[in-house]
């Protein structure tokens, strides 16, 4: 039995936190103290060998700048997406604090809301050190079954931009245009997104694999997705600070589409997907915009 750290109380931390501890020690911290099980204080948590950290791609960059110091912790991060600000993937912002030998990224399709009733869940733990990426897979109990992989950038695009192609998909389904529709555009959203991968170095497995095509078809599928309900209320004219007031929890493709964005401007990459639901969230009318992106 390991003893693991959950850094980040939300829904998806305090799933990781639930599952984890069929057959680990876990306690849980985040910013602001919560009432809830092994609950324990940031500055206590952090000392641990083992961490699991759950906090959203926006916030992450100035949370270890403020709180993190390299003591030689093992590191599972638990987030997806890429930073809007700078363009920047996870590892990029997690190199300047921790060694790649020491961390390792989760990838795959998981509902936290299924993960907490224990419901059938497989997930991907990917890391330069595969000898890390076995050990945080093996901390996983019995109805998840953690795979590995040596893909990080793989893991990371697949990851955050399926929540971009998520919000398109909403967006489609808000608008009632049909199963039809939907299936080609999460079809050519898988493509956009490998396409997108391969100019980083990513492996064609991981999209067609847990990481790719098994989140995103997930993501970009059902209700029970954040990213998809965005889609949902851009379809019916909400503005984004109506969406998010609505959601009460962060959406990560939002933050990701605007990335995605940045870094096609700077390397003149053609990311027409990405493109257009960037447009709807900067106001373009959805019912014109995907319409014509399907019609082409």
């Amino acid at each position: 039995m390991s003893k693991i750290g959950v850094i980040g109380a939300g829904k998806w931390g305090s799933a990781l936190a639930f599952a984890l501890s069929e057959k680990n020690e876990v306690y849980i911290s985040s910013r602001t103290p919560r009432d809830m099980k092994n609950f324990i204080p940031m500055q206590k948590i952090l000392k641990f060998e083992y961490l699991v950290i759950a906090i959203p791609a926006q916030q992450i960059s100035s949370w270890l700048k403020d709180n993190f110091v390299f003591s030689n912790q093992k590191v599972l991060v638990a987030a997806k997406g890429i930073e809007a600000t700078s363009g920047r993937f996870l590892n990029e912002i997690y190199a300047q604090h921790i060694p790649s030998s020491n961390i390792a990224f989760l990838s795959g399709p998981s509902f936290a809301t299924e993960v907490m009733k224990s419901l059938p869940t497989a997930l991907v733990v990917n890391s330069k050190n595969e000898k890390l990426s076995q050990k945080f897979a093996s901390f996983f109990p019995s109805f998840i079954k953690a795979y590995t992989s040596t893909d990080v950038v793989g893991a990371e695009v697949a990851g955050a931009y399926k929540n971009v192609i998520a919000i398109a998909a909403g967006i489609c389904e808000g608008l009632g245009l049909g199963k039809n529709a939907a299936a080609s555009l999460i079809s050519r959203g898988l493509v956009e997104m490998q396409r997108f991968g391969y100019k980083f170095g990513a492996k064609e497995e991981s999209f067609v694999g847990l990481s790719g095509a098994g989140d995103l078809f997930l993501t970009a599928s059902s209700s029970m997705s954040r990213n998809f309900r965005v889609g949902l209320g851009i379809a019916k004219g909400k503005s984004q600070k109506e969406i998010l007031k609505e959601l009460g929890e962060v959406a990560e493709g939002i933050g990701t589409t605007y990335a995605l964005n940045k870094i096609a401007t700077k390397k003149d990459l053609y990311l027409p997907i990405a493109k257009e639901v960037y447009n709807m969230l900067e106001g373009k009318d959805p019912h014109v915009s995907l319409k014509n992106f399907l019609a082409n």
